[in-house]
């Protein structure tokens, strides 16, 4: 009988030569599970996806309560489903009033492309600005966003008109003119190595853009959603951006992704031409009745308060003598190192001992740490033993 492994390298497409190959049975909670008995504990929650942990009892409880009344239905945005509105509602009631509308997509990838389109049509201008080690998609119109041109070249011409700044560093931007549609910046770099902005960076970026015309676009499909200790990352620089793009942790574990704006900007897509941006399947009923139990479960078992208590304890017992650095804000931190070839050797070696961790697209010298917000202390404990003998191992 040809196994699962082997089918997966025969019939799917595989995206590196070296794929992990990890075969996955079930996940509870803060942790995957193999077909032999293998228990990985999580410490990437499918990259920033599973904030609640994995099949969270109230997410999968709306599935089945949604499934039992229907599924697709039609295209985004002709149709009143309770799903997407009760979810986009839910959504702006923690936000500031300035955003008034929300476009339910499938994936960030989707919210890049339609707030790239929206601030080119608000604005009527075609410059758009991003920063240096940025990660924003993969799809054509994100990978011109991308800032590193090793992951360009091969796909060119991408979009026109695109330039790039160095990220918290301020005089760049003076980059930004009245030719400029948008900037689009994530609120913490997440493959750069998570590299967090200075506020005063932050501020002086919004009020360039303000001075300018320019709108401010935040990528925070990463570090929305209780990631970072606060709902959405944005609020501990003091600033609102004017559209904001989410994704990962906003279903629950099911896909989905979202752009949010006022209602001036979000309109330009209405006429001239009318279904200026359409999706088939984004806003998927089932995938917004997730969002809106784990948006739910976020509030209501105030999972946000135990954030900086927990990445304490984190770095508290990551503090080791072979690691450079400890970057991050709230639970999405990674672990300095000094080359490639410790980053590999420790991952696997966790791995082979049940702790799941990772590396980033733009910074290959450190570790990614980004557990569930429902991690325990005797999971941060028990993950943070493992870590640091192959931090003794290997380094």
């Amino acid at each position: 009988m040809i196994s699962n492994r082997e089918l997966f390298l025969k019939n799917t497409a595989q995206t590196s030569e070296s794929p992990r190959l990890i075969e996955v049975e079930r996940a509870e909670g803060s942790y995957l599970y193999g077909p032999q008995g293998q228990k990985y504990l999580d410490l990437v929650s499918g990259f920033n996806v599973s904030n609640i942990g994995h099949r969270h009892p109230r997410v999968i409880a709306a599935i089945k309560e949604q499934l039992e009344k229907y599924m697709h239905v039609t295209v985004y945005g002709e149709f009143v489903q309770a799903p997407q509105v009760q979810f986009a509602t839910k959504l702006l009631e923690q936000l500031p009033p300035f955003f008034q509308s929300v476009y339910l997509t499938n994936s960030g990838a989707e919210a890049v492309e339609g707030s790239m389109k929206i601030a080119k049509k608000f604005t009527g201008r075609r410059q758009i600005i991003a920063a240096k080690k940025a990660y924003h998609g993969s799809t054509q119109g994100a990978l011109s966003l991308i800032g590193n041109p090793a992951y360009q070249e091969a796909y060119a011409p991408l979009l026109p008109e695109i330039d790039f700044i160095t990220f918290n560093d301020q005089k760049d931007l003076s980059h930004i003119t009245t030719a400029t549609a948008a900037v689009i910046v994530e609120a913490i770099q997440g493959e750069a190595g998570v590299r967090v902005p200075d506020v005063a960076y932050m501020q002086a970026l919004r009020q360039k853009c303000t001075d300018t015309g320019t709108l401010l676009i935040f990528d925070e499909i990463q570090t929305g959603f209780g990631r970072t200790g606060s709902l959405f990352a944005f609020e501990h620089f003091g600033i609102i951006p004017d559209i904001l793009m989410l994704a990962k942790g906003i279903g629950g574990g099911m896909p989905l992704g979202a752009f949010v704006a006022s209602k001036e900007i979000m309109d330009v897509i209405k006429s001239n031409p009318m279904l200026g941006h359409i999706t088939t399947f984004g806003g998927h009923p089932v995938s917004c009745a997730a969002a809106l139990a784990s948006l739910e479960t976020i509030l209501e078992e105030k999972l946000i308060d135990g954030v900086a208590e927990k990445a304490a304890l984190f770095r508290e017992k990551l503090n080791h003598p072979q690691v450079k650095e400890i970057r991050g804000l709230g639970l999405m931190m990674c672990l300095q190192i000094d080359n490639f070839d410790q980053v590999y050797n420790i991952s696997k070696y966790c791995a082979e001992n049940g702790v799941m961790i990772d590396w980033y697209l733009h910074c290959e010298t450190a570790l990614r740490i980004a557990p569930p917000l429902t991690i325990s202390t005797e999971e941060i404990c028990e993950a943070c033993a493992i870590i640091r003998q192959a931090l003794d191992k290997f380094c």
